[in-house]
């Protein structure tokens, strides 16, 4: 193995766990506020790469368009979700809302499969998408510069809102204490819906870097990067911004690293691989890296 061979493998794991990173937000915003796993995070990911496929085929509209209108699409879904399916079961038990999630997770794949069938669809992106650029002896698409950016551009926006805006410190209000927040004034619906905007506005963008990777799309092709997302919070300290987008890159690049380094007869195991780590890093810092032991909620 050359130096260059393993920081080729270390660079596309960095990209991966960009793309990680923003569904693991999501799963972290709704979690410190709702305490809530929504299972249908990475299904609202995969039907904003459906809607821009749609959009360009259907309507013929230029790529940014597409992914503009995608966004928007994705985060009404998004917010249909939040009020159909979880605001009603808002005082039930927490085990109650998370086979909720599932439920709603399930209805979603089963109504792609009915629209767009199980078989797996094209993404065309735009050619200068792919083009291959040489930088010293690494060979590195335009999309993984674009995966960079976006992700540290939508990170950095969020920040900025969660620390300098009103919803942001409504937000924060509400993960430390929902009840407390809403006898202060706070909209808790307001600041719900915002956070499941915002989810599902990441969750759409993550997709389009995937599956512009990939190269296709299909109903299920949500479910693993959302569970290895879901890892990555949980490494990080689930409720932990930050912590959840440490732990998507550490996912992103352990993950890059074992499919590059192992015998190419072990590389179908990366995913169990993933889940493994996860299991281990747990055993020594139960609540994550960030994480912190939490008493009742009143």
């Amino acid at each position: 193995m050359t130096l260059t061979y393993f920081l080729t493998m270390l660079i596309s794991g960095l990209r991966l766990g960009s793309v990680y990173a923003l569904i693991a937000v999501g799963y972290a915003m709704v979690y410190g506020i709702l305490r809530l796993i929504n299972f249908a995070h990475g299904d609202i990911m995969t039907l904003g790469v459906y809607f821009m496929i749609a959009l360009m085929i259907s309507l013929g509209l230029p790529f940014w368009a597409t992914m503009i209108i995608s966004v928007i699409l994705s985060i009404a879904v998004g917010l249909i979700m939040e009020r159909c399916a979880y605001r009603p079961l808002r005082s039930a038990a927490e085990e109650t809302v998370l086979i909720s999630s599932l439920a709603v997770s399930t209805i979603l794949q089963n109504l792609m499969t009915m629209i767009w069938t199980a078989q797996r669809m094209p993404v065309k992106l735009p050619a200068w998408l792919s083009v291959a650029n040489r930088i010293g002896p690494f060979t590195i698409k335009t999309i993984s510069f674009v995966t960079f950016g976006v992700t540290a551009a939508a990170l950095i926006i969020l920040t900025i809102i969660i620390r300098k805006t009103r919803i942001g410190v409504a937000m924060r209000a509400c993960s430390e204490n929902r009840k407390a927040a809403m006898l202060m004034g706070i909209n808790i619906n307001r600041v719900i819906m915002f956070t499941f905007a915002v989810g599902s506005a990441l969750a759409a963008l993550a997709g389009f870097m995937m599956s512009g990777d990939y190269g296709t799309v299909y109903p299920t092709l949500g479910f693993t990067p959302s569970l290895k997302a879901f890892c990555a919070a949980v490494i990080g300290g689930i409720g932990s911004l930050g912590g959840s987008v440490l732990g998507a890159f550490i996912i992103g690049i352990a993950e890059m690293l074992f499919a590059g380094l192992v015998p190419t007869n072990l590389t179908n195991y990366r995913d169990a691989f993933v889940f493994a780590a996860m299991i281990v890093i747990l055993l020594f810092r139960p609540n994550g890296i960030f994480g912190k032991q939490e008493g009742g909620r009143s």
